[in-house]
């Protein structure tokens, strides 16, 4: 009498066929890629600050994290680590996208992405509006807070571990960054 259950055919699986979504930005009309996947230290900064935020501003805003494409317009589209629209800014959400300027956006800064944060997508973030952009940078454990005037971005702040974050804008935001940095870097 043969055994029903081996009789089956095994199937393995291949991950050479999922099918993965390309995940890029539009700066300038100039398609930068974003890949690799970000690392742990990373993850963990966006995850924390996520959960921080959430406590303090739900009710003032939407806070969303990467990935989610924010059309400036059709040569700039960017995907922000995380990102915070005002209740009165709602009207950017449209068909389960953002068509605008968030009026908050926060790049976690990592070897492959660092120089492009600093720069291209920083004068991208100032020429659209954003009305604070965040520098987390995980080696050295310390933030820059941009915020914009007169259309143009000035550093409010550098802050480093036992600091707290607060902005002059949105009155929910205060971000002990003891809690955001990971206590072990696991590279």
């Amino acid at each position: 009498m043969s055994n029903n259950r081996d009789s089956k055919p095994k199937i393995k699986e291949s991950t050479s066929f999922y099918d993965i979504p390309e995940r890029f930005e539009l700066i300038n009309g100039i398609r930068y890629d974003l890949s690799p996947s970000p690392k742990y230290v990373h993850q963990k900064i966006v995850g924390n600050l996520l959960l921080n935020l959430s406590k303090t501003c739900h009710l003032d805003g939407e806070i969303l994290v990467a990935p989610m494409d924010v059309h400036f317009d059709e040569e700039n589209i960017a995907q922000p680590d995380l990102l915070y629209i005002a209740n009165d800014n709602r009207a950017i959400l449209r068909d389960g996208y953002v068509y605008g300027a968030p009026d908050l956006v926060v790049e976690v800064l990592s070897s492959s992405t660092g120089r492009k944060d600093k720069t291209v997508k920083k004068a991208m973030f100032e020429r659209f509006g954003v009305k604070e952009y965040w520098l987390f940078y995980p080696d050295y454990q310390t933030v820059d807070q941009f915020v914009l005037a007169d259309g143009a971005y000035f550093l409010a702040a550098s802050l480093t571990i036992g600091d707290q974050l607060t902005s002059p804008q949105f009155p929910c935001v205060a971000v002990e960054l003891e809690g955001i940095f990971p206590s072990e870097s696991m590279e």
